[in-house]
């Protein structure tokens, strides 16, 4: 059985803070996002108050299951992913994929990988942030009808190559 089960979104990360943590707990990652918006309807509820419907995506199916085994067999689960809403809103994917209770969750954060602030943090644990999740929600949402629906209209007067460099990453989904 797993004592203390730690998630991070990125493996370089794991191994380094496994060390630091020592033997009660196991480290492992998510390799980022783990849920998206479904593709079909733009995965937006319009109908329902712009409510998102994710999913798993095929490549991170074999991930999940795992984590989701690992997740069950632990007293605690730590989400350590990181504390912008980004990682905020991967820690909230994590809690609902993996259909941890909260009452088993941990949220830490830290901004180095060094022993003295991953030793802090474990000591200083919160809740999921649910406004960072929401911004990162709202966000994502905003980019998926908006970004659909002036794309093409965009790129047909897009049409010199700075602009495309400098627009493209709004512009991409």
């Amino acid at each position: 059985m797993i004592k203390n089960l730690v998630i991070v979104e990125s493996p370089a990360k794991a191994s380094t803070i496994e060390k630091f943590l020592g033997s009660d707990y196991t480290v492992t990652s998510s390799y980022g996002h783990i849920r998206d918006l479904v593709k079909k309807d733009m995965g937006i509820d319009t109908e329902n108050g712009f409510l998102p419907k994710y999913e798993v995506p095929a490549d991170k199916k074999k991930k999940v299951s795992e984590l989701k085994k690992m997740a069950k067999e632990a007293s605690t689960v730590w989400l350590a992913t990181d504390e912008d809403r980004e990682g905020e809103a991967i820690s909230w994917h994590l809690k609902e994929a993996l259909s941890i209770p909260n009452e088993k969750i941990k949220r830490i954060v830290f901004h180095e990988i060094t022993k003295p602030a991953i030793l802090e943090a474990v000591s200083n644990p919160r809740t999921i942030d649910d406004h960072l999740v929401d911004a990162q929600q709202s966000r994502r949402i905003l980019d998926r009808l908006v970004g659909f629906e002036l794309s093409p209209v965009l790129w047909k007067k897009l049409d010199h190559p700075f602009l495309q460099v400098v627009f493209s990453p709004l512009l991409s989904d």
